[in-house]
């Protein structure tokens, strides 16, 4: 008993480094958003619309930084405690995390090319993986979530939003050798779908919280 407690790592730590690591990758992402013009010349507003790919880049990795964190903070809404094991998945995620105002750097300066849009389909699945592992290695250990918070639907729909996470970085890497621009097509398709999906989560908790205090009220 003694020894498995000696494994478990304060979680909350993690969390705060998590989140101060996530916000310093998100605020890279601003710094590729540059206009090279000449120092004489005079900006017009045809000027702005230039670096479009940049805009473009940056949107699409903004939204997508948002929405791991996002999961992320949910995830850590049910797990109350941490080991080895998932503290080297937490530290993976947030490894990938840091890479990404990098691939998104390369996607705005190269965009279109196959290469470029591999490497950031492979950003994209490398962190949707390191959430899953995330997740599965905490439901390994029975005291890691709090049952007593998260129903068996709650996981269920925790399972298909990571297995659609995978499935759509998979996807794009594999587009990209063929139709690299079909690819940063579904990159950015995914961003609705999970619009939908957070909305429709949300209100099924809100229904499985309103049955929850009926039943007590019975």
């Amino acid at each position: 008993m003694k020894e498995h407690l000696k494994k478990e790592i304060p979680y909350e730590r993690m969390l705060f480094f998590s989140d101060a690591i996530v916000a310093i990758a998100i605020t890279l992402l601003a710094l590729d958003l540059k206009l090279n013009l000449p120092e004489s010349h005079h900006l017009t507003f045809e000027d702005l619309l230039l670096p479009w790919k940049n805009y473009l880049a940056f949107i699409l990795s903004f939204i997508n930084i948002a929405a791991f964190w996002r999961t992320h903070h949910n995830m850590y809404t049910y797990i109350h405690k941490m080991n080895d094991r998932t503290m080297t998945y937490n530290v993976l995620w947030l490894f990938f995390i840091v890479t990404l105002p990098f691939a998104t750097s390369v996607l705005s300066t190269h965009f279109g090319d196959s290469p470029a849009i591999f490497l950031y389909s492979l950003n994209i699945f490398s962190l949707a993986c390191c959430q899953n592992f995330i997740w599965d290695s905490a439901n390994l250990k029975e005291d890691f979530i709090n049952t007593e918070k998260i129903t068996e639907e709650e996981r269920k729909r925790f399972r298909d939003m990571f297995n659609l996470d995978m499935l759509n970085g998979l996807l794009c890497m594999i587009l990209s050798f063929f139709m690299p621009k079909l690819a940063f097509f579904f990159l950015f398709f995914k961003i609705p779908v999970f619009f939908f999906i957070t909305i429709y989560i949300a209100r099924q908790r809100s229904k499985d919280i309103k049955a929850q205090r009926e039943n007590k009220e019975k």
